[in-house]
């Protein structure tokens, strides 16, 4: 929970602390129709803000569950008592799941994230998917976190988000915003990006050994993978050689070369 500013902001400002930057009326709408929400269809908004999203999604006849940060912000969106809104007070990433999702069917998600925490709320996201409780995401964020989850192998954007996203998602982006597109401006670019959830594409027998693998493969992305993992290895008591052997990986690569069907081989070959 947050506790109270020593100095209430004037209603509509943001506030730094919290990321915060309010839409223009304009890039509401698109982003409106990017979403398409659906009479009876239910949302999880992030960071609902003054509620630029949550009211025409809620026009739309669709159900918002919306969990906000900010405390006067929540009065706010409370005080106007809009239809089929449902706002809780607290940090997304630690209010239990319990606390908004109460159906038998997979939220739709919507959220103007701030690129402080964007990064954590998509980890989160992903393990929502994998529980069944998220069914697909339009989402805001900077552009620079957008070109991580579309990036394909040999670029320099190819991550561990990117791998993650592959595994679990279709990811498209569908607007780019400029600064202006906000108040307060910010000093970055955004992006709108839609990601539908989906199984894994490829059988991951120990996901918690494969995201290990892969988040210290490129802890070093520009050393040799022989290099990268043997300090695994060793400290396991294994041999990074014969883990590439059998996935038949050419230690000399680097982890921004490996496709996902090759990261899911060598984590298989490095069971414990």
């Amino acid at each position: 929970m947050v506790p109270p500013s020593p100095r209430l902001p004037r209603k509509g400002q943001a506030r730094k602390r919290f990321g915060q930057h309010f839409l223009e009326r304009a890039w509401i709408d698109k982003i409106v129709a990017v979403v398409n929400p659906q009479p009876g269809e239910v949302f999880l908004e992030i960071g609902p803000g003054r509620g630029q999203l949550t009211a025409p999604i809620a026009r739309a006849g669709a159900i918002v569950h919306a969990v906000e940060i900010d405390r006067d912000l929540v009065a706010e969106l409370e005080a106007r008592a809009l239809p089929r809104v449902h706002v809780y007070q607290g940090d997304f990433l630690s209010v239990a799941p319990e606390t908004w999702f109460d159906g038998d069917r997979p939220y739709r998600v919507a959220a103007n994230l701030p690129y402080n925490v964007s990064t954590p709320v998509l980890a989160c996201l992903l393990r929502l998917a994998r529980e069944g409780r998220v069914s697909d995401a339009v989402l805001m964020l900077q552009k620079e976190v957008a070109d991580r989850l579309i990036a394909r192998p040999g670029t320099g954007e190819y991550g561990p988000l990117a791998i993650a996203m592959a595994l679990q998602a279709d990811v498209s982006r569908i607007l780019v915003l400029p600064p202006g597109a906000f108040r307060p401006p910010p000093k970055v670019h955004s992006a709108v990006v839609r990601i539908v959830f989906r199984p894994d594409r490829v059988a991951i027998a120990d996901p918690a050994r494969f995201d290990a693998i892969v988040r210290h493969v490129f802890t070093q992305r520009r050393k040799m993978l022989g290099t990268t993992l043997q300090a695994l290895a060793k400290g396991e008591g294994a041999d990074a050689r014969a883990w590439l052997a059998e996935a038949d990986i050419d230690g000399q690569r680097r982890a921004e070369t490996l496709s996902l069907d090759e990261f899911a081989r060598l984590a298989a070959a490095a069971r414990r």
